[in-house]
């Protein structure tokens, strides 16, 4: 009986060692995965006129008159928080805050910052959100903390283009996350109305469709413990995380765009979202389009929705 007893002490201990090191793995390798954004930092510029050929005689433009403007800011815990930011062509107080997605940063929204700026005459600022691009930070908050420091954002637009501003918040995957979950929160009143493009409906759903697609993996136990390793580590938990919830008690207008062929933020995720959310909406799902592909794939009906859609809200005839 005793060496039963040692033998099933010996196999739970193995088991929590295992799971406890693959929970690690995981936080480290889902919220620091450094050589990826390094790269991506690296070509930025290289990979949007690629993929976006029409960006770079604008951003010369920019450049050449001195329109492209960075700027910097502090949170209260000292970290170093960067953006960029240009005026429109002609005065207005139509703004749009642009957020990025995992991995990425404020340049690789430089085709938003185009439709936005270039096609509909918006002021624009696009964030570097914590630990990506330009800014500091421990590790990637996947939207959760940052609805925080996007609320930040809005008020440095509103300074910086003047005081009155009527602002549109536009995010895509990670950015179309933390859009849905800044909605939720007490919103100053010139913000007037939300584009969200292939979020997810939570932190913990998206890591677990992960845990499954890559690695053939359960989410429990590996995910609990994850998540409890990061409310430690990091001060916030993945059930926490959850758009869904903060998408339910937004009160401005909000557009939903998904591409019908996106396997990393899977389509069905959208319409529980969709359901959620109280008040005006709109869903557009694009046939045929991946993952954060929509606007590529589809620039003028994207270009023509959005400004439709965003025109209801922040209507021209208010210019300066």
């Amino acid at each position: 009986m005793k060496k039963l007893f040692r033998a099933l002490l010996v196999a739970l201990v193995v088991v929590v060692v295992a799971v406890a090191g693959g929970s690690l793995y995981l936080l480290s390798y889902s919220l620091r995965p450094e050589r990826t954004m390094e790269a991506k930092n690296a070509a930025s510029y290289e990979y949007m006129y690629a993929e976006y050929p029409f960006l770079r005689p604008w951003v010369d433009s920019l450049e050449r008159t001195g329109a492209l403007h960075d700027t910097v800011i502090r949170r209260a815990d000292g970290v170093r928080l960067h953006a960029l930011y240009a005026a429109a062509p002609h005065p207005t107080d139509r703004t749009a805050v642009i957020v990025h997605g995992y991995t990425d940063n404020a340049v690789r929204m430089l085709m938003i910052g185009y439709l936005y700026n270039h096609d509909l005459g918006y002021n624009i600022l696009l964030p570097d959100l914590y630990y990506h691009g330009r800014s500091e930070g421990r590790a990637i908050q996947m939207g959760w903390k940052d609805r925080l420091d996007v609320l930040r954002w809005m008020e440095i637009a509103d300074s910086l283009f003047g005081g009155h501003t009527r602002q549109v918040v536009h995010g895509i995957s990670m950015g179309a996350a933390t859009t849905m979950m800044v909605s939720g929160e007490e919103l100053p009143p010139y913000v007037k109305c939300f584009v969200e493009d292939c979020g997810y409906t939570s932190v913990r759903d998206q890591f677990a469709k992960e845990l499954r697609g890559q690695f053939g993996l359960p989410a429990f136990p590996l995910l609990d413990v994850a998540s409890w390793l990061c409310g430690l580590k990091y001060g916030w938990t993945f059930g926490e995380a959850s758009a869904l919830r903060q998408v339910a008690r937004c009160d401005r207008p909000m557009l939903f765009i998904h591409g019908d062929a996106d396997d990393y933020v899977p389509t069905a995720m959208v319409y529980p979202l969709y359901e959620a959310k109280p008040g005006e909406k709109e869903l557009w799902v694009v046939p045929g389009a991946a993952h954060a592909l929509s606007y590529r794939d589809n620039r003028a009906e994207y270009t023509r929705r959005v400004g439709e859609f965003v025109g209801k809200y922040i209507p021209e005839e208010q210019e300066k």
